[in-house]
């Protein structure tokens, strides 16, 4: 029986950077094995996949935003001056982005208004071109309903709309799926869990003084600030759902129902691509200032019953190698390390490849990939267990 989980382990050196900021402007971070490690957050790295360049060549994307209903109004209502048409606009409007919000009884329905930004709001969720298209065309019919009528032709429209949209989602809202409180948007359970990134060993931050030199003043500087950065060994761990996928994409009906040949090797397929992103996509923030754009030292892969994490590999916060060698090679070791002990406490059985940059010797059991592209085939060819 083919197995279920991929399970992605990626180890990554970042140079000196602060990829992922907090409120406060300050490098995020987190205590794990009672020592501060740097961290970027599962939020961040997601959305560093969805919109990287990779990303936009191989998949069409979907737009994540609360102002959907806003802006179909302002294009239905550009350049009309239709008084009576655009009050009606605007009333269909606000019910739809109500029931969006997840709005119910008729009389929350009716009361529901702008935002105090001035534009009618919602929950933020994805929407893709098609339901885009859909969601103005219901708006549209909509406006020309009776008040009576309004609410109930709407109810009916959004709940047609998204039992026409299922299975035809983008392949983001597919991997990260979609968190709906209405019960007149359909939600949509993740197939890809991301975890929040953390470095391997424990880090003290650093503080930039940086200066804005005004080349027209005589004297000192023009702006003084600071920016917390560091570097280090960065674990990323994903587990891809192989089935929940095919489910959200349409290739299968639900959960209990048998995968085919071909609604597998698709998903294979994207599962390749997954791993080509939590290889080489690197978080924006700061880049210009810093650069970090580091490819992954390593890539482990494997094919599972279950998802399994290896972060605790560094619970005891990883030490620098001999001779002051850095954290790099501690961290690879120590990941091999564990992932024998868990194999050997649990019996896991796994179909597990690996692809590492220079000269490591892998465990007993991992099958070596001499570089990315061969790693991705095989996740394509089912661990090559066809």
């Amino acid at each position: 029986m083919s197995k279920n989980f991929v399970n992605f382990h990626v180890l990554i050196s970042h140079s000196p950077s602060c990829l992922n900021r907090d409120d406060m402007n300050m490098q995020k971070s987190a205590v794990f094995g009672g020592k501060r490690r740097v961290r970027i957050s599962s939020q961040s790295l997601k959305r560093t996949l969805r919109t990287g360049d990779y990303y936009k060549d191989k998949f069409a994307k979907s737009s994540r935003t609360r102002m959907l209903i806003n802006n179909i109004v302002e294009e239905l209502l550009k350049g009309s001056t239709d008084k009576d048409k655009a009050k009606q606009i605007e009333q269909s409007g606000l019910y739809l982005a109500a029931l969006v919000e997840g709005k119910t009884k008729p009389e929350d329905i009716k009361k529901y208004k702008r935002a105090d930004s001035g534009n009618i709001e919602h929950q933020i969720l994805p929407f893709h071109e098609d339901e885009i298209k859909k969601m103005k065309d219901l708006l549209m019919k909509s406006a020309e309903k009776s008040e009576d009528k309004k609410i109930d032709s709407l109810k009916t429209g959004l709940i047609s709309l998204q039992e026409e949209e299922k299975g035809h989602i983008t392949l983001d809202v597919a991997i990260s799926g979609r968190m709906a409180t209405s019960e007149y948007m359909y939600p949509i359970d993740s197939a890809l869990a991301v975890a929040h990134s953390i470095t391997t060993h424990s880090v003290d931050a650093d503080i930039d003084w940086f200066t804005a030199v005004d080349d027209l003043q005589e004297l000192g500087s023009g702006h003084l600030d600071t920016q917390e950065f560091s570097s280090g060994v960065f674990y990323r761990y994903a587990s891809l759902n192989l089935k929940q996928l095919q489910v959200n994409l349409g290739l299968i009906p639900d959960m209990k129902a048998e995968e085919t040949p071909d609604s597998r090797n698709k998903a294979l397929e994207i599962a390749a691509h997954v791993l080509h992103m939590l290889a080489t996509e690197v978080p924006s923030a700061k880049q210009q200032s810093f650069a970090a754009h580091n490819l992954a030292d390593l890539a482990m892969v494997s094919f599972s019953d279950l998802p399994v994490s290896l972060a605790n590999a560094f619970e005891r916060p990883v030490k620098m190698g001999d001779n002051g060698g850095g954290f790099l090679n501690p961290s690879i070791d120590a990941l091999h390390k564990y992932w024998e002990n868990v194999h050997k406490g649990y019996g896991l059985d796994e179909v597990c490849s690996e692809f590492v940059l220079g000269d490591v010797t892998q465990p007993k059991d991992v099958k070596k990939a001499d570089n990315l592209n061969v790693l991705k085939e095989w996740i394509k060819k089912d661990g090559e267990e066809k």
